[in-house]
């Protein structure tokens, strides 16, 4: 498979769908950008390791340095680039859709909706982290060959042994890179009413929360917290409630038995299809077919 032919739900450049693992590595010039004005349907990560890149998720922007491994999730309108003034962009890459684990660990470096810097990590990590980039593009590419010819090779993985191994070697960069990192100091923009909604939110995500209960929790207005919650996080309550429930409902798929139409009660959603649906769209596969392994 091309870069070029990855097909793409949205106008602009094209993305891999839900479904595919895919990675790779770039040295990639001034002039290099990508430009995905919905967003893409898969999780995209970076690491970089020379040069500087320039990642814009909505109104944020951060530089992308050595050291820094920044995240982006799907759905999301974003453009990255070859900063402006520097003569490259050396940076390792994968599309593929995140494990509902790795949420906590990526949590407490968002600084956008969407957007997550996980930086710096220190340089005795950095090799470390390389090599559980080599292992994920070697294990991408058993047992068929996706690798697209030229310097920078890129590997599609087939299979879902292939597709597991290389999610694995995924799994360690981001343990490594959150462990080593510090996470980023409470700014003044943090207000601790919105936080204290997001662990009650994280706390339980199948409870019946709404904008009105949460809003009572924190002695405001239901107007005032939505505007405040959205001002603060960059997404509407009910938007971060249904992320969390999504991300609960694939937990509890991945390690329970659980009947789909449990899993959805479970997770706050009265209605199994209405569940099937917004899961669909958010992973890619029914639930169904998730907890079967179809999401690899």
């Amino acid at each position: 498979m091309h870069a070029d032919g990855l097909p793409g739900t949205a106008a602009g450049d094209p993305s891999p769908p839900p479904g595919l693992v895919v990675t790779g590595r770039y040295d990639q010039g001034p002039g290099y950008g990508v430009d995905r004005p919905r967003g893409s349907d898969s999780w995209l990560f970076t690491f970089t390791t020379g040069g500087r890149g320039l990642v814009r998720q909505g109104g944020a922007r951060t530089d992308a340095l050595p050291g820094h491994l920044v995240v982006l999730a799907p759905g999301v309108a974003h453009r990255y680039a070859v900063a402006p003034g520097a003569p490259h962009w050396r940076f390792w890459w994968a599309h593929c859709q995140a494990r509902p684990s790795w949420a906590p660990w990526l949590g407490p470096y968002a600084v956008a909706d969407g957007l997550y810097v996980v930086a710096p990590v220190p340089g005795i990590l950095h090799g470390r982290i390389g090599a559980a980039f080599d292992r994920m593009l070697a294990d991408a590419r058993r047992p068929a060959q996706g690798i697209l010819p030229g310097a920078d090779p890129v590997a599609v993985a087939h299979g879902s042994l292939a597709c597991e191994l290389a999610l694995c070697a995924l799994e360690e960069v981001v343990l490594l890179a959150a462990s080593g990192a510090r996470p980023p100091a409470p700014g003044p923009g943090v207000d601790a009413r919105v936080r204290h909604a997001e662990e009650l939110i994280a706390a339980d995500p199948g409870a019946p929360h709404t904008v009105r209960s949460l809003a009572g929790s924190v002695a405001l207005s239901p107007s005032r917290f939505a505007h405040l919650f959205t001002q603060r996080t960059g997404r509407p309550p009910m938007r971060a409630l249904r992320e969390a429930r999504l991300r609960h409902a694939a937990r509890l798929l991945e390690v329970t038995d659980l009947t789909v139409e449990r899993v959805a009660a479970a997770s706050g959603f009265p209605s199994p299809f209405h569940f099937s649906r917004v899961f669909r769209a958010r992973y890619g596969v029914p639930p169904g077919a998730y907890r079967s392994g179809e999401r690899l």
